[in-house]
């Protein structure tokens, strides 16, 4: 044998030596990727913790029980006796207005033309009645002409007229809404009344006063919503 020739194996020509183990492809991200146990983890994350919001997000509390109507029957638009009997088992909202009342009252029937619109999503489950103050020239045909004006559906929306005792008994006494008539002619009274819209519930229970404003509405509507929704 030559001096200084090797006496190892000669590697082949071509040959490519032997390696160390490889990394998967993008690294500890890649394999982090590629693990079903990620995937699960991040599922639930994305989906669970809105849902655990949710369940931990206090409900409002209900609207307070301020009294309970006793029954009425009074006479609507379409000259039908209306009252508690027909109210029964509907979410309704109420006022008090009459219709030569050129100051707060077009004003209050504006708004509740604003609820019957907003309340929509409450179905049929949402009534609207506005009382007559004046019974005594406010008769069914002249509630009727003034709902027209306003665009309320007499099936939806009821004006209520009748007798004098009868409108005490509903308004005065059952509202605890007041009403001063004092007579400063021979054909004209000055009516002053109340001027809040009342939300009342399905066992005709008194469950809010809410002024005639833009904050009034919001509440007076939330309110609503939350009785329709109580068993």
């Amino acid at each position: 044998m030559e001096a200084g020739t090797a006496t190892g194996p000669v590697p082949a020509r071509g040959a490519i030596p032997a390696s160390g183990p490889t990394r998967p492809r993008g690294g500890r991200l890649g394999a982090l990727l590629g693990r079903r146990a990620f995937w699960v983890v991040a599922v639930l994350v994305l989906f669970g913790v809105p849902v655990v919001r949710s369940l931990l997000r206090q409900a409002p509390p209900p609207p307070p029980i301020l009294a309970t109507l006793e029954p009425f029957t009074l006479t609507d638009q379409r000259g039908r006796p209306f009252g508690t009997k027909e109210l029964t088992g509907k979410v309704w909202a109420a006022n008090f207005i009459f219709t030569t009342c050129q100051t707060m009252c077009p004003v209050l029937t504006q708004k509740m033309a604003e609820v019957a619109r907003r309340g929509r999503r409450l179905g049929p489950d949402l009534h609207i009645v506005s009382f007559s103050v004046d019974p005594e020239r406010d008769t069914p045909q002249r509630l009727a002409e003034y709902g027209s004006r306003h665009g309320a559906d007499p099936h939806k929306w009821a004006f209520l007229t009748g007798s004098l005792d009868g409108i005490q008994r509903a308004v005065v006494d059952g509202f605890k809404i007041g009403i001063d008539r004092r007579k400063t002619s021979d054909d004209f009274w000055d009516i002053v009344h109340g001027e809040h819209l009342v939300a009342v519930d399905r066992h005709l229970r008194i469950r809010g006063y809410f002024e005639a404003s833009a904050e009034g509405m919001d509440r007076l509507l939330e309110t609503l919503g939350q009785i329709a929704n109580e068993p």
